[in-house]
């Protein structure tokens, strides 16, 4: 089995701010890793604008030397965890748990096997079979309602998302993102993020996919993901088709109208953000 990536893109949410989006690929693996918005009050590593693009580029570099068909995956997110926290805590020292900086991730992987994807978080994988099937597989199914529950909520109490483009602007509603984020990565909480907690490696979701004949696929952070699931342009069939017709930068100026000119305040479509970092690998599977 073979993963061939055709097309590849990652573009920030706002030009003025630091891409937390990275990819990863190499002879047998393809990954986005999708950095989640800092919810701390100051930046601790240097040289990449903000912490979660740090851990993004940390753990896609491991990532792209270290996975292969034969790796035990598992152990390499846990090393890649227990490694970012020293690190981390080297610069930081300690500090609240909301501020440690996290990440989604989604994959493919060819292993002995077959086919597996894996992930965390938010981050999606779509499958468009050669047979006509279509697959979308991510960690947290439920992930979109929540987040777009969460949205409504803000944009019921402000208006809108805001002058700021993101609702972590808000007081209130920083506060309780704060109090989820805390609870990520502990047995009193439900989201598993690629992190700094070893433990994380217990709780990857992974699939075994049957490939009869070929497949193509798109795996992409949920920037783009809102293209299906809250916009409402495409299935993960046609989202595929409109990759492989048009190509990723396509997909990418759609979305931005959707999120710029359409709906800028989140009042049609309701999100956190205005406009979030997007990040896509269009790959076929042979």
């Amino acid at each position: 089995m073979q993963i061939d990536v055709i097309d590849s893109i990652s573009d920030p949410g706002k030009p003025e701010r630091a891409n937390e989006d990275r990819l990863a690929w190499n002879a047998s693996s393809a990954f986005v890793v999708d950095g989640a918005t800092g919810l701390g009050d100051q930046q601790f590593m240097t040289g990449f604008g903000s912490d979660a693009a740090w851990i993004a580029e940390f753990a896609a570099k491991r990532l792209m030397s270290e996975v292969t068909p034969e790796a035990d995956f598992p152990e390499i997110v846990r090393r890649i965890s227990q490694d970012a926290r020293i690190s981390f805590e080297a610069l930081a020292g300690d500090q609240p748990r909301y501020a440690w900086p996290v990440a989604a991730l989604a994959g493919l992987r060819v292993t002995q096997n077959g086919l597996q994807f894996a992930g965390l978080g938010d981050s999606v994988a779509y499958i468009l079979h050669d047979d006509g099937r279509e697959e979308s597989l991510m960690a947290l199914p439920d992930a979109f309602e929540r987040e777009q529950a969460a949205a409504r909520a803000h944009i019921a109490r402000l208006g809108g998302i805001g002058a700021a483009g993101m609702a972590t602007s808000d007081p209130k509603t920083l506060a309780d993102l704060r109090r989820n984020r805390e609870r990520q990565n502990s047995a009193d909480g439900t989201v598993w993020s690629l992190s700094l907690v070893p433990e994380t490696a217990d709780h990857i979701a992974t699939a075994t996919i049957d490939i009869a004949g070929g497949a193509t696929a798109v795996i992409c952070s949920d920037g783009l993901a809102d293209l299906v699931s809250l916009y409402g342009q495409y299935t993960p069939g046609s989202l595929i088709r409109r990759a492989v017709t048009a190509g990723l930068p396509s997909l990418i100026k759609e979305l931005r109208q959707l999120e710029r000119e359409i709906d800028p305040e989140g009042l049609k479509y309701p999100r956190l953000k205005q406009s979030d970092d997007t990040t896509a690998i269009l790959c076929r599977i042979t």
